[in-house]
């Protein structure tokens, strides 16, 4: 009886663990890295055919995107999530295997011409399907014997439509040990979803730690928030551009702004329309609207048996074609304009931030978690320009992320869903979290709750029969390519442009002054240019 920890270890995506046990190999998640690599992630270290089933906690491609490089190579066991997962995945996945497909058509005409070998996409929308095809949907607090030695139960964790922590019951040699893996832990009393539920007992706890370093802010003003957002960028005749995940985020954006129209909350701009400029969310938002009522809070629950559609308002219009989409800018009218990635690193947003990042009458609302490495970090971090389809964009544009809106507990969250358990784990593995906040969350819940706790590295193994390490690594760090600069180079160099930036807004500025004053300023620039010249 053996876990090994492969992905999502002192990093937040990728997340992927191994369990073995009486000759069954049993994955849980297989996510896909997004963002920078911080760490090297060990391969599988089974042969994909060999992987007899995968339990699958949520939808979130950082959990479920390289399921169908796992049928690619050679899987042909079953896949078990919850029916709405399920029908997230069928979308989802399908949608990623598009961006692999087209990313490498577009890398292939560029290798055809300079000569480089063919590029293969990480998987084919065959793939993806493969992956779905073997998907079996299950129901919350549903008992489900997986083999003759290994039961299951799935309970809703209110972080995404279908999200689950997983309890897993495992028996060797006549001995059970149940390990529950938390996967993402929701954010308590958000809109839409239920809070996450409690687990009574466990031997063995994974937990993820994402924001296990800080609180979020109050979401309570999340509406009010995105009310005085909507007004200074409308009256001053900007865009506002909503980088979301199109699966959950974009979801809880209609419901807030289908409140803020049907209490006329921005003023002065009635009928503002509304975009959404995402197949993918379009595709999730009907998901969302045909899904079992008993996954949502009884708010909802209550809109649905008045015949109200909690996600659907006046003035609110679909995108689905790439015209639609490119049309949208050619409109003068201030809008909204929600579009994914929701950090930046791919589709039509990408778009929408180069014909308004210009813009200082625009406003770029941030609503999620953005990972290091990514143009959303990036651009909140401070950038004064990015480069976009080749062209470098001025960052001009009004920059908010809203605080407490986060799909994540937060620690006092995790702390709460922890204490939970009325039988205390004997073990608690802390992964989902970047490196020291992973560290730092264990090293709380040694101290002060008195809890056993480990922070395993890619690679590292335990028997969960006695507890003890079976094979211990260490993180080994993803090596910089030629030319790559440290986060915090870039912030610093970052800084230096800005300062010129604002040297020469004075430079022009000065334009009319006396000559004298002028020849001044211009020997003191040069004396500055001369001493930093290389």
């Amino acid at each position: 009886m053996k876990i090994t920890f492969l992905g999502a270890t002192h990093e937040v995506t990728g997340s992927c663990t191994l369990i073995e046990t009486k000759g069954k190999n049993i994955l849980i998640d297989c996510g896909m890295e997004q963002g920078a690599d911080i760490f090297v992630n060990q391969d599988i270290p089974v042969n994909a055919g060999k992987i007899d089933c995968v339990f699958l906690t949520h939808a979130h491609i950082d959990h479920s995107g390289k399921l169908p490089l796992l049928c690619k190579n050679g899987f042909q066991g079953k896949i078990y999530a919850t029916e709405e997962t399920v029908n997230l995945c069928k979308i989802m996945l399908m949608d990623s295997a598009h961006i692999q497909e087209f990313e490498a058509e577009w890398r292939n005409r560029k290798a055809l011409r300079s000569g480089m070998p063919p590029y293969e996409p990480m998987y084919t929308i065959e793939d993806a399907q493969c992956a779905v095809s073997r998907m079996l949907g299950c129901r919350y607090g549903e008992m489900r014997e997986v083999c003759e030695n290994v039961s299951i139960r799935f309970n809703d964790m209110g972080h995404l439509l279908g999200s689950a922590s997983i309890e897993v019951w495992i028996t060797e040699d006549g001995i059970t040990k149940k390990i529950v893996f938390s996967g993402d832990v929701g954010n308590k009393s958000r809109p839409i979803l239920n809070n996450p539920s409690f687990v009574d007992e466990a031997d063995y706890l994974v937990v993820e730690s994402t924001y296990g370093d800080r609180l979020h802010e109050s979401a309570a003003d999340t509406l009010q928030i995105l009310v005085s957002c909507l007004q200074r960028a409308f009256d001053r005749g900007g865009n506002v551009i909503i980088p979301s995940f199109a699966v959950g985020r974009t979801q809880e954006i209609l419901y807030h702004l289908r409140k803020i129209k049907d209490q006329g909350l921005v003023k002065g701009h009635d009928g503002f329309p509304v975009y959404v400029d995402s197949p993918l969310a379009n595709e999730a938002t009907a998901v969302f609207l045909q899904a079992d009522p008993s996954a949502f809070d009884e708010e909802i629950r209550e809109m649905f048996r008045q015949g109200i559609n909690p996600l659907v308002f006046p003035d609110l219009k679909i995108s689905v074609s790439s015209d639609e989409s490119k049309a949208i800018n050619f409109d003068e009218t201030p809008k909204v304009i929600i579009s994914a990635s929701g950090m930046c690193e791919a589709g039509r947003i990408r778009h929408h931030l180069k014909h308004n990042l210009w813009r200082r009458e625009s406003l770029i609302l941030f609503v999620g978690y953005q990972a290091n490495g990514t143009l959303g970090r990036i651009l909140l971090d401070g950038a004064k320009e990015v480069k976009l389809f080749g062209e470098t964009i001025s960052v001009e544009a009004e920059l908010y992320s809203i605080p407490g809106i986060s799909g994540h507990a937060d620690k006092e969250g995790l702390i709460e869903w922890i204490s939970g358990f009325k039988k205390k784990p004997s073990l608690i593995f802390v992964n989902h979290g970047e490196d020291q906040v992973a560290e730092g969350f264990a090293k709380l819940l040694r101290d002060e709750y008195s809890l056993n706790t480990a922070v395993p590295y890619s690679g590292t193994s335990y028997d969960l029969l006695t507890g003890q390490v079976i094979t211990q690594t260490v993180g080994i760090p993803v090596e910089k390519k030629e030319g790559h600069r440290d986060e915090r180079a870039v912030k610093v160099f970052t800084r230096l442009i800005a300062a010129c930036e604002k040297l020469l807004r004075v430079a022009k500025s000065c334009e009319g002054m006396a000559n004298k004053e002028l020849a001044r300023f211009a020997d003191q620039v040069d004396q500055l240019a001369d001493k930093w010249s290389r």
